[in-house]
């Protein structure tokens, strides 16, 4: 044992299974403290994550308390700086997990010569992926732009890694503090309280989200690749904000996925969903530009147009298309929205309302409390036809189609969008159709802000520019 402290830096980690760091810290110290440094400004932009993290960081505290490790908190403006001052220290060695952003890996890069050149110990591990960004490319060793060939290829080649043997995290001798002027976690809690509906929909911490993977296999699972498709039915997973913040690894979801004896088209289908988050890792460490603009050049010529009324109008619901305004409603109200849905709003406001991608991708990064870059960016850039591997040009989903087809009978409408509650199945999602005294457009629910036929056509001669 080494008679040093144990550093271990939270990050994206906040679990016991396989927090491959955490577990070297507690095997090789007798006193190990974990912090996280908690940057204001990567979250200014993220205020339903802050809920998020701050219960993470308080249930992940009284885990830790139990096994005589500290979690301490420091409030930081720069990784840097922090890091310069630690290293004047030296009566530690510290450990933590990979997170698979560009900045990320470059910022690891930065600390390994500065821990080399002191002769501090420092270990960095695998972080919440099935693979490592370079292990998965194409013959030619360039990378994957296609998400069908990479998978094949990241799914083989995890299926053929052997397995590494399970470790777990010991308890520490004695209890121990490390950092001076730390933050409680409450600090961080967003200041407008509209996350207070989060707290009956979500619990953030490991031993939740365990149980919530086992009951989708047990009851969702095999009916996954139909279900996942309509809004009105709990049919996905709702596992994403436990995986964002690493409160389970993929690698334990894939094998409680694969325990099921008979691999059933849902659970194909399922990994397939944590393929797509791997493939989005990929792009974006590879083509690190797409994180902020484009990832195909053609699209910086796009005539997008601003308007703020009809912007605003989509953040709120209040479009006049029921399916987009109940989507649109569920995201602020429980910090999550479904898939399908995700696909529906996002065409509307890049193809309906020729609005850029990128005015999406920021409400969502601010509302979404499974948001991660790669999957935020990757989506938006697919719904735009701007990404790799996108949805073409002239694929415009037809809201009104959508509703009828995915929410037949206007369940998910009237769960978000109260006002229409009365309506029939025939009017549901086009109740500019219906004639009734009692409804009255333009006072009970809004008109459309756009015509779906003018819109598309719009559209199309605006994608056919460039």
């Amino acid at each position: 044992m080494d008679k040093k402290i144990g550093l271990f830096w939270l990050r994206d980690d906040f679990r016991f299974i396989k927090n491959h760091g955490l577990i070297e810290a507690t095997t090789k110290h007798n006193q190990v403290v974990v912090f996280y440094l908690y940057k204001k400004d990567i979250y200014s932009n993220q205020e339903a994550q802050k809920w998020w993290l701050s219960k993470s960081l308080s249930n992940f505290k009284k885990k830790l308390n139990e096994l005589n490790i500290s979690l301490e908190v420091v409030e930081t403006h720069s990784f840097k700086i922090f890091f310069d001052s630690l290293i004047k220290k030296k009566d530690f060695a510290i450990y933590w997990n990979k997170v698979y952003e560009p900045d990320y890996l470059k910022f690891d890069e930065y600390l390994f010569n500065i821990f080399k050149n002191k002769n501090i110990y420092h270990k960095r591990f695998r972080g919440n992926a099935l693979n490592e960004i370079d292990e998965v490319k194409k013959g030619d060793g360039t990378p994957f732009k296609v998400f069908t060939p990479f998978w094949r290829t990241a799914e083989k080649f995890f299926s053929e890694k052997i397995p590494s043997k399970e470790r777990t995290i010991k308890k520490c001798k004695n209890k121990t503090n490390y950092f001076k002027n730390c933050i409680n976690a409450e600090k961080i809690l967003p200041k407008k309280d509209w996350f207070k509906n989060f707290e009956k929909v979500w619990s953030p911490g490991e031993q939740h989200a365990l149980k919530e993977l086992q009951n989708f296999i047990k009851e969702r699972i095999t009916n996954y690749s139909e279900g996942r498709n309509f809004p009105n039915i709990v049919g996905t997973s709702k596992l994403s904000p436990f995986i964002k913040f690493g409160q389970l690894h993929v690698e334990t979801i894939w094998e409680e996925c694969i325990k099921k004896k008979s691999k059933t088209i849902g659970t194909s289908k399922f990994l397939t969903e944590i393929g797509w988050r791997e493939f989005n890792h990929s792009l974006i460490n590879h083509f690190p530009h797409m994180l902020k603009g484009n990832y195909s050049k053609k699209f910086d010529k796009f005539p997008w147009q601003k308007n703020s009324k009809f912007l605003n109008a989509w953040k709120k619901g209040l479009t006049g298309y029921p399916i987009v305004d109940a989507g649109m409603r569920e995201l602020y109200s429980t910090g999550w929205m479904h898939n399908r849905v995700r696909m529906i709003v996002g065409s509307f406001l890049v193809k309906h309302l020729l609005i850029n991608w990128k005015e999406g991708e920021k409400y969502f990064r601010n509302c979404l409390l499974d948001y991660s870059p790669a999957s935020n960016v990757a989506g938006w850039q697919w719904v735009a036809g701007c990404g790799a591997d996108a949805a073409p040009y002239f694929r415009i989903f037809n809201p009104i189609l959508q509703g009828e087809k995915f929410d037949k009978e206007g369940e998910y409408v009237k769960r978000w969008v109260p006002e229409l509650k009365s309506l029939s199945k025939k009017f549901i999602h086009k109740p500019w159709e219906l004639n009734d005294e009692k409804f009255k457009l333009g006072k009970d629910y809004p008109y459309p802000i756009v015509k779906h036929e003018e819109a598309r056509l719009k559209a199309l001669n605006a994608f056919k520019k460039i």
